[in-house]
């Protein structure tokens, strides 16, 4: 494991060029400096950008807007040329690119066109997918494209518990998927995609951490990443929120009320260095924002540049270090959470 993780390092160290890097001094420069000087000052381009493929999903996961189907935003596909287009703007100072905010990706049928279209811009590039169109095909050509690093939600070791959070959602189809990508890196002779089981502890699973661990070293996954689960509606308890307080992003009050543990600071690195991009070229400040409230640009309208560089995100980073708890997408945001392995 500590070889296929140095593996993994190396591949993203590669990607690194004097330019990207130089930027990357600028942005966490600006950052620092903002910090000290208490006022937005941002220098050079994000570092990572997340990009929607589609806003469609084949689940129905109750804490998902996809899987609830309550978008008050338009839904559809990223378009190809769109893409293209996008990555030609920015892939000189962008390390690495994540096809995901909403969705399934697989589901937009040019996805892995545009996987290795950033790949050969030199991006390095993620994906989290729920797996259930990792089939021969799929996997043969997720590992063709280049993809450097996929995600694959695997919430349950039984079908019992993994259908509580991923409804509709079949566990064999998920395992066979991932047994296919490992299948056709060993045909391929490739180290990409690097393949990581996310495991979303709520309460119906918590207890099967140490199956998913054994699980995904039969298989051959790289790696297993334990996430905290968002959950919105929390202040009076949920059935989603694990006992385990280590795995819940919530702690249980005196009263028996919860709120959410870390501290809302009032700075964000997330808000310096990189930024999601809606399938229909709207620029927002972060995953948080899932149904595009905060719409700082537009691309159809306008470069990148002068969206990241404009009046509508100082604007934003200047109410953001005024008071965080002020911003809806704010309250409920991982940003100081720990990560779990």
């Amino acid at each position: 494991m500590v070889f296929i993780a140095i593996n993994d390092s190396l591949n993203f160290v590669s990607k690194l060029s004097i330019r990207r890097l130089l930027n990357a001094l600028a942005v966490v420069s600006s950052y620092h400096l903002t910090r000290w000087r208490k006022k937005p000052i941002q220098w050079g381009m994000p570092v990572t950008v997340s990009i929607e493929p589609t806003t469609a999903c084949n689940l129905r996961c109750p804490e998902c807007p996809s899987g609830l189907r309550a978008f008050s935003r338009p839904t559809g596909n990223l378009k190809a040329d769109f893409f293209r287009q996008t990555i030609d703007e920015l892939h000189r100072e962008l390390i690495y690119l994540i096809f995901y905010f909403q969705g399934e990706p697989y589901i937009n049928p040019q996805f892995l066109e545009m996987v290795q279209y950033a790949h050969q811009r030199g991006l390095y590039t993620i994906t989290s997918t729920n797996g259930h169109f990792l089939n021969e095909e799929n996997a043969r050509r997720t590992v063709e494209s280049g993809l450097d690093r996929l995600i694959i939600s695997v919430d349950g070791t039984t079908q019992e518990v993994y259908e509580q959070y991923r409804k509709a959602g079949n566990l064999e189809v998920v395992l066979q998927g991932a047994r296919n990508v490992v299948k056709w890196k060993k045909q391929l002779q490739s180290t990409t995609p690097h393949i990581i089981f996310q495991f979303l502890v709520v309460r119906p699973n918590e207890h099967q951490i140490p199956e998913i661990r054994q699980l995904a070293k039969e298989i051959g996954v790289d790696e297993v990443k334990l996430k905290t689960a968002q959950v919105y509606d929390y202040q009076h308890g949920n059935p989603l929120i694990p006992e385990q307080e280590q795995y819940a992003r919530y702690q249980k009050q005196s009263d028996g009320t919860y709120r959410v543990k870390n501290k809302l600071l009032n700075h964000c690195w997330k808000l310096w260095h990189s930024c999601v991009i809606t399938w229909d070229g709207v620029v927002v400040p972060c995953c948080f924002d899932k149904d595009a409230q905060h719409r700082l640009g537009d691309l159809k309208q306008g470069s990148f540049r002068e969206i990241w560089q404009g009046e509508s995100y100082g604007q934003f980073r200047k109410q953001l270090l005024g008071g965080r708890d002020k911003i809806d997408i704010c309250t409920n945001c991982t940003e100081g959470c720990r990560v779990w392995r």
